[in-house]
């Protein structure tokens, strides 16, 4: 059985913004700026927003 590492999700945006703003893509670099070099932007469709996750937790 494969097991998927565990994230957490910093912060959700919406799919559905301004055209040519990319607000999740500019939280994941503050992010990284702030000292979370692994903060990355991934897409859930499901609830179709973008999601700012680490792969460690926080607390």
């Amino acid at each position: 059985m494969v097991t998927q590492p565990q994230r957490t999700v910093l912060e959700r945006f919406p799919a559905g913004g301004p055209r040519g703003s990319w607000p999740a893509e500019e939280y994941a670099a503050a992010q990284r700026a702030q000292g979370r070099p692994d903060a990355q932007v991934v897409m859930d469709l499901p609830s179709d927003q973008f999601l700012v996750v680490t792969g460690t937790t926080t607390e």
